[in-house]
């Protein structure tokens, strides 16, 4: 079965499987919209038999773009924000590869995951050369990979499904590093002075969305694990 394209059906049929039975069939619009997208962009890549772990790459190089690209004068933070957006494109466009063409490993898994910490390190980093206090940062930063490690851990502690959806996942990381940059570069063309202000509650937005998702997401570990036992 290895390198055989999935159909739409089989494909979400497979993505709910790695997903904790989470079907995008029945997603809300906007996310069925997004992940038939990438499986397209997705299903064609693999026919041109371009690999998973080269879109991973790509996508980290984009993000390793956004810090350099922010300090532009002008424009920084718009193509800050544009990079962002490709990024995760690329995000979500790996695993649909690894999905459609039936070549998901529990290796690329791993390799997807510190990607997506990386990439999201990068995007702080970017926050923080706009202005963004230092502490803000690194709290953003640890909140949001504790998050991601208290799911790896219940997922290894017995936890079958994904527990919860919360609000401090990945994407909604995505929606703030992007909207944050896009603001910032707005404000900016008012007044360059503004840009500091606008990005630190970009991330102060993102602080909080990342505490409240870790609340959700333990008091789920805690009655999924708990009724486990």
């Amino acid at each position: 079965m290895v390198g055989t394209q999935l159909n739409w059906d089989q494909y979400a049929t497979a993505w709910a499987r790695l997903h904790g039975g989470f079907d995008p069939r029945v997603a809300a619009p906007v996310v069925r919209a997004w992940l038939r997208f990438a499986y397209h962009v997705g299903f064609v890549l693999g026919r041109l038999r371009i690999g998973p772990t080269a879109v991973t790459v790509v996508g980290v190089l984009l993000c390793f773009c956004v810090p350099p690209l922010v300090g532009r004068a002008g424009d920084g933070p718009f193509l800050g924000a544009l990079f962002v957006l490709l990024a995760a494109v690329a995000d979500s466009v790996d695993g649909a590869v690894a999905v459609a063409t039936n070549r998901t490993t529990r290796l690329g898994y791993v390799y997807d995951s510190v990607a997506d910490r990386l990439g999201e390190v990068a995007w702080l980093i970017a926050f923080w050369l706009l202005g963004a206090p230092g502490a803000l940062v690194a709290a953003a930063g640890g909140l949001s990979w504790l998050h991601e490690y208290v799911r790896a851990r219940a997922v290894s502690a017995g936890m079958r499904e994904i527990g919860a959806v919360t609000v401090g996942e990945r994407p909604t990381r995505v929606c703030v590093a992007l909207v944050g940059l896009l603001v910032a570069g707005l404000t900016g063309l008012v007044d360059a002075d503004l840009i500091a202000g606008t990005i630190t509650m970009a991330t102060t937005v993102w602080v909080l969305l990342a505490g409240f998702g870790l609340g959700q997401l333990l008091t789920a570990v805690r009655r999924a694990l708990m009724g486990a036992d």
